[in-house]
């Protein structure tokens, strides 16, 4: 027995704003590498789709079966788009500290920015793949969370307005090992137009 992936239809990657090619302490062959990997995901969740329509059903097993390779893979790949579609789209802007809404957020729940902004270092460093500043819907506040993969520790009801990308092919070719630096250079090319504009959109209460 086989069954459709609930009528899917294939997506395209988003292009990169212009100015990400021009990050500061980030560079442009740094971006276009990442944007590979993110293309990749773009074309493996469009792929695993399509095997899902075909995929025998009443062959299902926890140890091992075609749906639960494919449907652990989706969650990866749809993981590393939407991680990297928050990414992309909040940089690319003057960095410094946050202002506007989510500068309130952050000075509600953590007390200052400075407090803040060295938890979501802190969260980045002890990752392996992201940190996230995330709006709990749930706790009424916001939390820097951890994920070791593209799918693993989801938080449910929590929005992420700052997504942090730790893994060594976000750095490595512009700082090696030095992932502390890279994290500086990250808060150096926030945009937070964008990050407030989210805030907005979502209404996240600032009370």
């Amino acid at each position: 027995m086989s069954t459709l992936a609930f009528n899917h239809e294939e997506i395209s990657a988003r292009e990169l704003k212009p100015r990400l090619y021009e990050l500061d302490g980030i560079s442009r062959e740094a971006v276009e590498a990442h944007y590979k990997l993110y293309q990749g995901y773009v074309a493996k969740r469009n792929e695993i789709l399509g095997k899902l329509g075909q995929v025998d059903l009443a062959s299902a097993n926890q140890v091992y079966s075609e749906i639960r390779a494919l449907k652990t893979d989706l969650s990866f790949a749809i993981g590393g788009i939407k991680n990297h579609e928050v990414y992309f789209e909040h940089l690319g802007g003057d960095g410094g500290d946050p202002d506007g809404a989510f500068a309130q957020l952050v000075e509600r729940d953590f007390g200052s920015v400075a407090a803040w902004r060295a938890d979501l270092k802190a969260t980045g460093m002890a990752g392996r793949g992201w940190a996230w500043t995330a709006y709990d819907w749930d706790e009424g506040k916001l939390f820097n969370y951890l994920g070791d993969t593209q799918n693993t520790y989801p938080i449910w009801n929590a929005t992420p307005l700052v997504a942090l990308d730790v893994y060594e092919h976000a750095y490595f070719l512009d700082y090696q090992t030095d992932r502390a630096s890279y994290i500086d250079a990250f808060f150096a090319n926030m945009d937070w137009v964008t990050v407030n504009d989210w805030v907005n959109r979502y209404q996240v209460p600032l009370r």
